[in-house]
């Protein structure tokens, strides 16, 4: 039986990546192959409903995927993540040369956030802000929808917005805040950290129960067997962004079920219920 996985094309690279994966699996004994997505709400019902064995799953992904799965009684695990999944924050930024030092200050204030599915830029820092009792007008910029903040558009566009001064904070992860200083969205020292989320966990591989307990077992025994000094392997890490797969874990995800909850995104059967969420 081939293993087959969903994956979401946010990026040509994808095809790269996972053509890679598929030829590196495949010679190592595991029959593998992959699907692509244009978005993860199709790929999360495939994989609850079984027509997929796998899925390269965002955070939200995960949540509504687990959500559909246990509503028809069925089980999904997060079998591996890559090391750079875990423990991320996200961040409210502030111009460097602005009044406000606490997010306490950004009452009533405007603060951008990326697209409206992204977990990242939108869901987790305007929970943050909440769980702060703060208040804020959003203006959101809703680049790339459906793929649930992987194309990060929105994030650098409320980067812009900052820096243009048509906002008094932007919402970013901590890995896009130093991205936007290399690249030069955000000039160096032209901003400050006022607020900073908890640590959260981002991607995992989920699997169904459309596998064996041996296939489950052989699959994340091959990912986590991938060393970065392998030269076949080295070129699809780099452009996945990992070093090494390390065990998947739940741990990571209540703050962002939190926030799914807050906001209505999901029902607890996992139902879109966003209002103004169409991807």
């Amino acid at each position: 039986m081939t293993l087959l996985m969903g994956a979401v094309a946010y990026d040509p690279k994808v095809v790269t990546i996972w053509g890679g994966f598929r030829s590196w699996l495949n010679d190592n004994g595991l029959p593998f192959d992959f699907v692509l997505y244009s978005q993860y709400e199709r790929q999360a019902e495939d994989l609850a409903e079984g027509r997929i064995d796998a899925a390269w799953n965002s955070p939200l992904a995960w949540i509504r995927s687990r959500r559909l799965a246990e509503a028809r009684g069925r089980t999904l695990t997060p079998l591996v993540m890559r090391d750079t999944d875990r423990d991320l924050t996200s961040l409210i930024v502030v111009r460097a040369d602005s009044p406000f030092k606490d997010v306490a200050d950004l009452k009533g204030e405007t603060v951008a956030v990326g697209a409206v599915d992204s977990p990242q830029a939108t869901l987790l820092p305007l929970s943050y802000l909440a769980s702060r009792d703060v208040p804020v007008n959003v203006r959101r910029f809703d680049v790339g929808v459906g793929l649930h903040g992987d194309h990060i558009g929105g994030e650098r566009d409320a980067a812009r917005a900052l820096i243009a001064g048509s906002v008094a904070a932007a919402c970013m992860i901590d890995s896009n805040h130093l991205l936007f200083g290399r690249e030069g969205t955000l000039p160096a020292g032209s901003t400050r950290v006022i607020g900073q989320t908890a640590p959260f966990d981002h991607c995992n591989m989920t699997v169904g129960e459309t596998v064996s307990d041996r296939t489950r077992a052989d699959f994340a025994e091959l990912l986590l067997s991938m060393s970065y000094t392998d030269p076949k392997v080295r070129p699809l890490f780099d452009l996945e962004g990992l070093t090494r797969w390390e065990p998947g874990r739940t741990s990571g995800y209540p703050a962002l079920e939190k926030a799914v909850d807050e906001t209505g995104f999901y029902d607890a059967a996992g139902a879109v219920t966003a209002a103004d969420y169409r991807p």
